[in-house]
């Protein structure tokens, strides 16, 4: 569904969630043989963190299982130094992105540019992966997960956890501070998570949607669309080799869900002989 152009003196947004969405993978999973490379994660990680990828792929983590995710993240990366996370990503960001990204959703982004929308990325992975990414989909701001830093290094603590509710959040400040009209604004997930999300806009779209979304998109009667092909960033924009201005965030630094799918995994594991909130 191609969207209109925008009405005269109507300020609009599209929001896009970002994995599986716009990208075919966990952005947050992406990084992990990187962080491998740059110390900051052992090889049992790495092949926890593809196995992880794997099941995150197919049937998805329910809510309790991304809190155990988010609890065991903040231990993880506790004494991370930010600007190195930040300086693997920028490294390494065309080779691990780019052959993620569904051409469906560039094409998508395209129009609503063409139609005087503002493109905002939203996702519960981390500031240091979504801004990058951001910056080069050429979207205007992004929301993502962020966490408390001191010294230049992660404290362990959450500032702001991008997911559910308090994404609809955010976008709201977003729109309050931009002057957005959210009824005739534009929203796209896959997940029945981010139905905040999808609720707060006029225009809901469901893409790629898990089960619960398809059968709610269903029952609202919002449109679905598959996303399967993927692209290149460097043939679908043209200005990727050109100095461009930053995305604006609306959130802090932090390294959100760098390493989502190890702790997932582990706790996971240890689910049935352990209470999460104790486990290594």
């Amino acid at each position: 569904m191609a969207p209109t152009v925008k009405s005269a003196n109507a300020k609009q947004a599209a929001f896009f969630d970002l994995d599986k969405t716009v990208i075919a993978k966990s952005s947050a999973l992406a990084f992990g043989k990187q962080f491998f490379a740059g110390g900051l994660i052992n090889r049992r990680a790495v092949l926890k963190a593809t196995y992880a990828q794997l099941v995150y792929m197919s049937p998805g983590a329910d809510e309790d299982q991304i809190e155990r995710i988010r609890k065991h993240i903040t231990a993880m990366a506790a004494g991370w130094d930010v600007e190195q996370v930040r300086a693997i990503v920028a490294e390494t960001l065309h080779e691990v992105v780019d052959p993620l990204v569904y051409d469906e959703a560039t094409e998508l982004i395209a129009e609503h540019k063409a139609a005087g929308r503002q493109i905002v990325i939203v996702s519960s992975s981390g500031a240091e992966m979504v801004e990058p990414i951001g910056k080069m989909l050429e979207a205007d701001h992004v929301i993502a997960t962020t966490m408390v830093v001191e010294d230049g290094k992660y404290t362990g603590d959450v500032d702001f956890y991008a997911y559910g509710p308090h994404k609809a959040t955010a976008m709201r400040t977003l729109a309050d501070h931009h002057g957005y009209d959210l009824a005739q604004c534009y929203a796209y997930s896959d997940s029945a998570t981010d139905l905040p999300m999808l609720d707060a806009v006029g225009h809901p779209t469901v893409v790629n949607p898990d089960k619960t979304l398809r059968t709610i998109a269903g029952q609202k009667g919002w449109p679905v669309l598959t996303f399967r092909h993927g692209v290149s960033l460097g043939e679908r924009f043209g200005q990727l080799s050109k100095p461009s201005k930053p995305v604006v965030a609306s959130t802090a630094v932090g390294v959100g869900a760098a390493i989502a799918g190890i702790a997932w995994l582990s706790s996971r594991r240890h689910t049935k002989a352990h209470d999460p909130d104790n486990s290594a």
